[in-house]
């Protein structure tokens, strides 16, 4: 079975999916469990926990293949998460915002050093600055990619170069906005007789909207969960 991506149908827009509703009734991650060491302790002594969401429907039948994505925590003032946003003519997830990552290569150890590796490739971020904590469990995406989330603190102090090819813009968004459900908004969208459901978390940047969604989206949401548990 293949399936249109959402991101390549006619007139597709995220943004006016009607939101299903708000995770208001959840409570926040408490800021004292955000903080570095308080995160350490989490990924040394890891509890049971169980991610929200494993896979999104399936739009190809090809094998699922290996990736991972580097979850940078910016030590700042407050834990800041580092995303980017896609450019448009990527093949997969083309314009969405996005953690660093890609595709695990042959030459990569494991999914850490393919994150670490990306990550340096797409904005130059140096592993000089990078302290990783532990991964999530792995989140299948539409397009056949098993993805592991790597979480790292990420020292302030560096100088991001976006590769022009895969990148188009870098931005900041406060974990504690990321980790309140309050933010989190369910959609329900049917295409090609398969239901397909996602969480958004909209922040406004200044003047801009980054509108989280995807995969993206879930890979927070199952971090919140981790956290939680």
């Amino acid at each position: 079975m293949s399936l249109t991506p959402l991101s390549k149908l006619p007139n597709f827009d995220p943004k006016k999916v009607p939101v299903l509703g708000v995770d208001r009734q959840l409570p926040a991650v408490a800021a004292q469990h955000m903080a570095p060491v308080a995160l350490k302790h989490r990924f040394n002594a890891s509890p049971y926990w169980e991610p929200e969401i494993h896979r999104e429907p399936p739009i190809s039948s090809r094998q699922v293949l290996p990736a991972a994505v580097l979850m940078p925590l910016v030590l700042r003032a407050e834990l800041m998460v580092l995303l980017t946003q896609r450019t448009a003519h990527l093949a997969h997830h083309s314009g969405q915002i996005a953690f660093p990552g890609g595709k695990v290569d042959a030459d990569d150890a494991n999914a850490t050093e393919a994150a670490l590796r990306e990550a340096e490739e797409e904005v130059g971020l140096q592993r000089a600055f990078v302290q990783v904590l532990g991964t999530l469990a792995p989140y299948t995406t539409g397009s056949a990619f098993e993805v592991t989330p790597v979480v790292a603190l990420v020292d302030a102090g560096f100088k991001l170069q976006l590769n022009p090819g895969e990148v188009a813009d870098v931005f900041e968004v406060p974990l504690s906005f990321l980790m309140n459900p309050a933010n989190h908004r369910r959609h329900e969208y049917w295409s090609e007789g398969v239901r397909r459901t996602w969480f958004s978390m909209p922040y406004q940047d200044e003047a801009v909207e980054r509108f989280i969604w995807g995969a993206t989206a879930g890979m927070l949401r199952n971090f919140y969960r981790f956290l939680m548990a």
